[in-house]
């Protein structure tokens, strides 16, 4: 298994690494492939590994509380149409908007925008223009990728600081938006499809 030891294991934006998980004897052929050509992880990056991942825990608890706390103030707002966070909790929460994505992102001054995640910083993208900008556009949208969609991926800010941020880049509520949440529960691991946004202009929570 790869995973990228950049996001959450090193947690600092700091560090490009990443990890092979695997038996002992597909291990041993990766050394000799490391031996021979020098692709070696140099000493800082290590250290700072080691440093990322003795906060792990506390990390994610601390993040993961915070988006799940933003989750629920985005799902009540009437400026946004859905909001997906799983049921498991985590720190990633991706919400879509009736207006324009883009003037949220160029809202935001303490969250950064940035494709990257798993940072102590807050970091919010667009992913259909950015990270599956090369998807096709029916492909995305069957994916649940939706032109409006925003991933937030929350680090260690105040909750209420994180919370000013997007409201002020939000702005003022769309006209016809009225109402609270519908909350709808998703399981994690099941199959998502694409809905179309309520007609009232409710958000509608995704777990």
């Amino acid at each position: 298994m790869l995973h990228s030891a950049t996001k959450y294991l090193g947690g600092h934006g700091d560090v490009l690494a990443g990890v092979v998980a695997c038996d002992e004897e597909l291990a041993g052929r990766l050394r000799q492939v490391r031996f021979a050509t020098g692709g070696v992880l140099h000493p800082l990056a290590g250290y700072l590994l080691l440093r990322g991942l003795s906060t792990l825990p506390v990390r994610v608890r601390a993040a993961s509380a915070t988006a799940a706390e933003l989750a629920r103030r985005l799902a009540a707002d009437p400026r946004i149409a859905r909001v997906h966070y799983p049921r498991v909790g985590g720190a990633m929460v991706s919400f879509e908007v009736h207006d324009d994505p883009h003037e949220v992102i160029a809202g935001v001054r303490l969250i950064t925008p940035a494709v990257s995640l798993g940072s102590v910083d807050t970091l919010i993208q667009h992913p259909a223009s950015i990270s599956h900008r090369i998807v096709e556009a029916d492909d995305r949208r069957d994916a649940g990728v939706s032109d409006r969609l925003l991933r937030m991926s929350v680090g260690l800010e105040d909750v209420e600081d994180l919370w000013s941020d997007l409201d002020t880049a939000l702005g003022d509520a769309p006209s016809g938006a009225r109402g609270s949440a519908d909350l709808r529960l998703r399981r994690v691991g099941a199959t998502s499809h694409h809905e179309p946004a309520p007609a009232d202009g409710r958000a509608t929570l995704r777990r």
